[in-house]
């Protein structure tokens, strides 16, 4: 179970990553409703990593979290942003996930 809490903490850094990006592009009361995602979803994250961390080390946990929201954010940098998609930018992407499964694997 503290696994998907753990991959659900991921995804909510991929959401305020979002939310920050979205916050960027507009302005005002807009802004502000991005800034205020962000904030919330920025905690939820850590709360969920917290309470994943109670059964999966925190040398695990961590490379973990900060796996997913990278890849997730560099996916959705790519696909809503528009960011350019490079050989580079995609073998380091994979390199990666592939540490991430890694170190699950050990």
């Amino acid at each position: 179970m503290n696994w998907i809490i753990l991959i659900v903490a991921g995804l909510c850094e991929c959401g305020f990553t979002f939310c920050l990006g979205k916050a960027k592009m507009a302005a005002g009361l807009e802004a502000a409703g991005w800034y205020a995602g962000f904030v919330v979803i920025s905690a939820l994250s850590m709360i969920l990593l917290a309470k994943a961390t109670k059964t999966i080390p925190i040398g695990t946990a961590y490379p973990v979290w900060t796996g997913i929201g990278a890849i997730g954010t560099v996916l959705i940098g790519i696909l809503v942003f528009k960011e350019p998609v490079t050989f580079w930018r995609l073998f380091f992407i994979f390199t990666l996930i592939a540490s991430v499964v890694g170190l699950k694997m050990v």
